[in-house]
């Protein structure tokens, strides 16, 4: 018997029943290393202070992002498809680009612990980074889960070089913009 947990938790990016679609799923898979790398660049630079945890810089970042993808989507797809779509596509393209936002939640939580004082605001934000980076090398075995595979040590070892480039592009980003 289903609970409430496993519908709100594995529906339907993790149903076997009701596998997501190739197209949704990538948009989706897109849409949270996209935002996992925005996120973490934004935190990488951060002072955090008694009253500055970079918690607003993280929301802002995931917000704009989450705006600027849509933006960019919904134009994407004019050109494509000769118009924005009908409102189910531009649900489907809302929906798809959520994880851009979630990306953020788990980091300010982290950041907030500084704040609270139960971790030092550099630890906060260096436990923050490393969640970001062990969220984006762990999309590999989300996507072995889709296509019906099992981990193995090739997954690991993907996770690992996955994990190794969006290092790459955040240091990058950082030093190019900051």
């Amino acid at each position: 018997m289903k609970t409430v947990s496993d519908t709100l938790l594995h529906r339907p990016l993790f149903s076997r029943d009701k596998p997501l679609d190739r197209k949704n799923a990538a948009g989706r898979i897109s849409a949270y290393i996209y935002g996992n790398v925005l996120v973490l660049a934004a935190l990488v630079p951060v002072v955090t202070t008694d009253v500055h945890a970079g918690i607003l810089i993280v929301l802002g970042t995931a917000l704009s992002t989450f705006v600027a993808h849509l933006f960019a989507e919904a134009v994407g797809r004019s050109v494509g498809e000769g118009s924005v779509g009908t409102r189910a596509d531009q649900l489907r393209g809302l929906r798809n680009s959520v994880p851009i936002l979630t990306s953020a939640l788990l980091p300010c939580a982290i950041l907030a612990t500084g704040l609270l004082g139960w971790l030092d605001h550099g630890t906060a934000q260096l436990v923050a980074e490393i969640v970001i980076l062990l969220r984006i090398g762990g999309i590999v075995f989300v996507i072995g889960r889709l296509k019906g595979e099992p981990p193995t040590r090739g997954s690991v070892l993907a996770a690992l070089a996955l994990t190794a480039v969006a290092t790459t592009v955040v240091v990058v980003k950082v030093i190019l913009t900051h």
